[in-house]
């Protein structure tokens, strides 16, 4: 049977990291990096400050996704978290994204944020918008053709958000 665990990153996770890092960001059809990123640029990240990241270990030896929750901005606008999600292609399918997914959910509720914000969800990446909507989530902007596809060329993000908390239980 397989057992996956959601922890907390170490520095000792990220070589793992950075290997699905490249393979996501050089397939051009998710994430809005280039295939050339640094590896300090993805460690940065990762592991910025501010930042709290979370691993997907399956088995106790394999590293199979990741995610980054954060404010979605500073200030006024830090009680919107904001979040990024990796899963191995090898790991795709099997219900890895859904797990991160919920557990950043938790996650975001326990450190007390009002709201998530997804602020790049590529609209060609239907395994995503169909996640995020299965969670909660709804997409309430579109940016026409903000994301350069390397396949399809030029198409659209959207903007996608749920509320975690009632607004009326927060101080004006």
């Amino acid at each position: 049977m397989k057992e996956i665990e959601i922890r907390p990153a170490t520095e000792a996770d990220f070589e793992s990291m950075w290997l699905i890092f490249q393979e996501l960001v050089a397939s051009g059809d998710t994430f809005y990096f280039a295939a050339n990123t640094s590896r300090d640029a993805c460690h940065a990240f990762w592991f910025g400050p501010g930042i709290a990241t979370f691993v997907a270990v399956l088995n106790g030896e394999r590293l199979v996704g990741m995610y980054k929750l954060i404010p979605n901005q500073l200030d006024r606008g830090s009680h919107v978290a904001s979040a990024s999600f990796m899963v191995s292609p090898a790991a795709q399918g099997i219900g890895i994204g859904k797990m991160l997914g919920r557990h950043c959910l938790r996650q975001a509720r326990d450190q007390g944020f009002l709201a998530m914000q997804f602020n790049y969800v590529v609209s060609t990446n239907v395994a995503a918008v169909v996640l995020w909507k299965h969670l909660g989530f709804s997409v309430i902007g579109t940016l026409p053709m903000a994301y350069r596809h390397q396949q399809l060329g030029f198409v659209d993000v959207y903007v996608m958000y749920q509320m975690l908390d009632d607004p009326a239980n927060w101080p004006a």
